[in-house]
């Protein structure tokens, strides 16, 4: 599986440079609930249409608490986050990708977010001191993981007793086609690496956690056919960048390799299959007792 760490490490760093087409991102945005005055909100790029929920919506975040968001990406809750928890509080967000966290703490600062921190580092391995955050949200994130136990015993660990999850994810109704399950650009979309609600919840549970629900959104996961090139979850639109790289529509001689295997590759899936008969866009609540 590192193989497949690498190259999706390296389709989100091709997606950070390049950024996403705006009113595209925005529409993917609604569709999994996000309001208009919310995306008004944050800093312009920090949407890249990566999301399929919106968990600080959820997550009754008060004044004061620190909150970490798991595979932060341009920042997008963070910075919700951080205008729940106020100038007491703390937004954390940790992403693999350097090119990601870069791309967020340049937001961070052109906005004066004093209460915003970026963190380079693997969700399987929290930069985090036990027992330090109130709260953890994240955004159909955890399914990138062949690790899942490790993360969330490492959700467990970084949480104050009495701290909660509030997560949007991808969850599995039925096995997936050979097709989906053996393509990377499937599991570079959040569909490949994703498990049942069941397998969701006896995990947390193994882990520690109590009162875990693992709840149905509803959503239509097609609505990602509403991102202008491309679709796919965790593959948002591009725009082609200057060095020649058709990150959507294909390639030129300059394109990294994962370009066609991601984010053309996900497109051509999206079109030849429903989603929504596969999988379900899920909330995931928990609490460290």
């Amino acid at each position: 599986m590192g193989e497949i760490r690498d190259r999706v490490r390296e389709a989100y760093s091709q997606t950070a440079r390049a950024g996403a087409e705006s009113a595209s991102a925005a529409r993917v945005a609604a569709a999994f609930g996000y309001r208009p005055d919310e995306l008004a909100r944050i800093p312009e790029g920090a949407n890249l249409g990566l999301s399929c929920g919106n968990p600080v919506a959820a997550a009754s975040i008060r004044p004061g608490e620190t909150v970490l968001d798991l595979g932060s990406g341009g920042g997008l809750d963070v910075f919700l986050a951080a205008a729940a928890v106020g100038d007491r509080g703390r937004a954390i967000g940790v992403d693999m990708t350097a090119d990601m966290v870069s791309r967020a703490r340049a937001r961070a600062a052109e906005g004066g977010y004093g209460n915003v921190e970026f963190r380079l580092g693997e969700i399987e391995a929290l930069p985090l001191g036990d027992a330090s955050v109130d709260c953890i949200i994240s955004n159909c994130v955890l399914n990138l993981s062949d690790e899942k136990p490790r993360v969330y015993a490492e959700m467990f660990r970084v949480l104050k007793p009495g701290g909660r999850l509030a997560i949007s994810d991808i969850a599995l109704k039925r096995p997936l086609d050979a097709a989906l399950q053996g393509s990377l650009a499937a599991y570079v979309g959040c569909v490949a690496g994703a498990v049942t609600a069941e397998e969701t919840r006896a995990g947390l549970i193994a882990a520690g956690f109590a009162d875990v629900l693992v709840v149905p959104t509803g959503a239509d996961l097609n609505a990602y056919q509403e991102l202008d090139g491309q679709g796919g979850c965790c593959s948002p639109a591009v725009e082609a960048p200057a060095s020649g790289t058709a990150c959507c529509g294909g390639t030129t001689a300059a394109a990294p390799e994962t370009a066609p295997e991601t984010a053309k590759g996900l497109a051509a899936l999206i079109a030849e299959h429903d989603l929504n008969r596969y999988a379900e866009t899920v909330s995931i609540y928990a609490i460290k007792p």
